[in-house]
């Protein structure tokens, strides 16, 4: 029985790798490992087997990842001495396995310039969050085909922190930016209207929350096609210089919620000071391999030009998260509410299509 466990498991790990290679990403969190029972003899020679229950029961399903325990192993000047562990079961690794036996007193805390993670993360399905999408809908209301790109990102500048559990924590500064452009399908591809968006953040993340305090610029312009189509269109001045303080946390590893208040110090013709936002975004945590994971998300924003009126987004679909916490998403787009592109701030609509979408 022992022997034919291991030979399914190793073919499972096997299959595992051999998938992982073909997505380009790092090795995925494998939950089951190997580890050595003591010998019925003294002396005798280790036996090897796996363990039947999930070993990670009980454990934040976001703990350290394979290549984390790696790196820290190599990293670990004084590697955890088991040999007085109680019970029969020893870990392979020269120190303890966090999956389990969390590391909770090896939070070391340091600066690091551009870490390759950021410990806030663009909400899902916010229609102004820095990222790189594409996302083709029929507009209902006016019976017409557009396509919405964004090219753009978030990154870490600067952080003081550690990792914890697999989650970047402590304090850290980000740029964002993005360009947000529609075209209009059934005109040639016509370019309607760009928004640009530029801004700072600054992150604290502890445990299972995160706070943003940010500024960010933004402003709106018409596209040249749709001016040489449509003469009489007048252009408006919208643009905001806004200070912004949000909250993100999980209640769950699977599950984050958020929440987010701004206000503009600068509130050019079309805009008034104060927005807000909220949402939740659901998909299992940890890298997912080449197999992904089904996702949902779901965002409001409130915004004061339009009497707290705003608009609801909804999306659902399929996504796949590398080590790095990097995402791709792919899957249905639902808008509901005033234009997403602020030159037709005050216009109603309703937006079904399908997306592509990269987080950062």
């Amino acid at each position: 029985m022992i022997l034919i466990r291991f030979t399914l498991m190793v073919l499972a790990l096997f299959m595992c790798q051999a998938c992982t290679a073909l997505a380009q990403v790092a090795p995925a969190w494998r939950p089951f490992r190997e580890v050595i029972s003591n010998p019925a003899t003294a002396g005798g020679p280790p036996v090897y087997e796996f363990i039947e229950e999930h070993p990670a029961a009980g454990i934040p399903p976001e703990a350290i990842s394979d290549v984390q325990l790696d790196a820290l192993s190599a990293s670990c000047c004084d590697p955890f001495d088991l040999s007085t562990r109680a019970g029969p079961v020893y870990i392979e690794a020269p120190f303890g396995d966090p999956v389990l036996a969390p590391l909770a007193d090896t939070e070391v805390w340091g600066w690091t310039l551009l870490p390759n993670d950021v410990i806030w993360h663009s909400y899902w399905a916010g229609a102004k969050e820095p990222r790189i999408s594409g996302t083709a809908f029929e507009e209902l209301n006016s019976d017409i085909s557009l396509f919405e790109v964004t090219l753009g990102g978030r990154s870490s500048v600067l952080r003081y922190g550690t990792v914890q559990n697999g989650r970047p924590q402590g304090w850290e500064l980000q740029l964002e930016g993005a360009g947000m452009l529609r075209l209009n399908l059934d005109q040639n591809w016509d370019l309607e209207a760009v928004d640009f968006r530029f801004g700072m953040p600054l992150i604290y993340g502890r445990g299972n929350t995160q706070w943003k305090f940010s500024y960010y610029h933004l402003s709106s312009h018409l596209g040249d096609e749709f001016l040489v189509r449509n003469p009489a269109a007048m252009r408006i001045n919208f643009s905001r210089d806004v200070l912004v303080l949000g909250y993100s946390f999980f209640p769950r590893p699977a599950l984050r919620l958020y929440g987010e208040a701004g206000w503009a110090f600068y509130a050019d013709e079309g805009t008034d000071p104060w927005e807000f936002q909220f949402g939740v975004d659901f998909a299992q945590p940890g890298p997912t391999g080449c197999e992904g994971t089904p996702f949902v998300a779901i965002n409001g924003h409130l915004r004061q030009e339009v009497d707290f009126g705003g608009n609801f987004v909804a999306q659902a679909g399929w996504l796949w998260r590398g080590e790095s916490g990097k995402v791709l998403r792919t899957g249905l787009h639902y808008f509901n509410g005033k234009s997403n592109q602020f030159e037709f701030f005050n216009n109603f609509e309703q937006q079904i299509g399908i997306g592509l979408w990269h987080e950062y």
